[in-house]
């Protein structure tokens, strides 16, 4: 039987960032590795001819897409593994019409998204950050009253794909009530997580914790915006971990400067906000620079992630992060 000729597409820096040397031995069991050597993103040339002969391309950031033009020149290529989250960068028609399978390891970045959520959430109800600045100033006393548990309290997710179905399990130690919007996910699936599907205006309304993990797709657009971002409650937390683009940031600022809200805000639309912006200066939002994902030996979650679906592949297993590229439309 013929040895399956895994290539890795992305330079040999993004490749160590995302796979370590026991990872990559790992990858060598299940067939020929051949690795980019050059540092930075290939050209189409350089992909095209990385790719000839290959069965199986791994790709991550730092990639081209994978057009009619690569393809044509690799027909024996039957899966582009993708260790990262979405795949619309990296995706072209021709990977739909050749009938190449495409997994994901947005899952693992995801889970990785969810735990820094549930961080974010307790120590936002126990107002820490406004304590750590108060306690620094020689206050000792001064808000102590604001502090909430995550107990009895209504934690609502917009979004229950893959990060917020990570949130909603780990929230399930706790006392909380979780209501979510998804119109794409059933009632009965979201019954069957331990929550409660509710319309978007219900959920902000009565939310003490309002945590954002949608797609961004032209239907989320704004979905936080003048008229929404007024329902939500007085004390209320709105946490975005997922992309800069599903808020209003003006309206955002408006609510803020009444000092009624505090946002946690992983993402921004531009990132980096500018220096001069408000989401920099205001005292009651959280700024920290989009690493709810992966970072730094998270990032290796998702290379364990690629080769766990690899070898699903190679056994005839289904892919846990294979991707329906008929619901593009719909996914992050």
């Amino acid at each position: 039987m013929k040895m399956l000729d895994i290539v890795m597409v992305q330079g040999i820096d993004y490749t160590e960032r995302v796979f370590n040397k026991n990872q990559l031995g790992q990858l060598r069991q299940l067939g020929n590795l051949r690795i980019n050597p050059n540092k930075g993103v290939p050209t189409k040339e350089e992909v095209a001819e990385l790719l000839a002969g290959a069965d199986i391309a791994i790709t991550s950031w730092g990639c081209p897409p994978l057009d009619a033009e690569i393809l044509c020149r690799c027909p024996e290529l039957k899966l582009i593994a993708h260790a990262a989250g979405t795949v619309k960068p990296i995706l072209s028609p021709a990977v739909i019409s050749m009938g190449i399978r495409v997994c994901s390891a947005n899952d693992a970045l995801a889970q990785g998204v969810a735990e820094t959520t549930l961080g974010l959430t307790i120590v936002s109800l126990k107002n820490i950050w406004q304590l750590a600045r108060n306690t620094r100033e020689g206050e000792w006393e001064k808000q102590r009253e604001h502090v909430r548990e995550l107990y009895e309290v209504t934690i609502g997710v917009i979004g229950a794909g893959m990060s917020g179905a990570h949130f909603i399990r780990l929230l399930k130690p706790f006392d909380v009530t979780v209501l979510v919007y998804d119109p794409f996910v059933s009632e009965e699936k979201i019954t069957g997580m331990g929550a409660v599907k509710v319309e978007l205006e219900q959920l902000l309304m009565e939310s003490d914790v309002v945590s954002i993990h949608a797609p961004s797709i032209p239907e989320t657009h704004h979905m936080l915006n003048e008229r929404t971002l007024k329902l939500m409650k007085d004390n209320a937390i709105l946490i975005n971990t997922a992309r800069g683009s599903l808020i209003d940031e003006d309206a955002l600022v408006t609510e803020l400067q009444k000092g009624r809200l505090w946002a946690c805000l992983d993402v921004t639309q531009p990132e980096p906000p500018d220096r001069s912006h408000p989401f920099r200066s205001l005292a009651n939002v959280t700024l920290i620079p989009h690493i709810a994902g992966a970072t730094n030996n998270g990032l290796f979650r998702v290379g364990n992630y690629v080769i766990r679906e690899l070898e699903r592949f190679v056994q005839g297993k289904e892919m846990l992060g294979e991707v329906g590229l008929s619901r593009l439309h719909v996914i992050a």
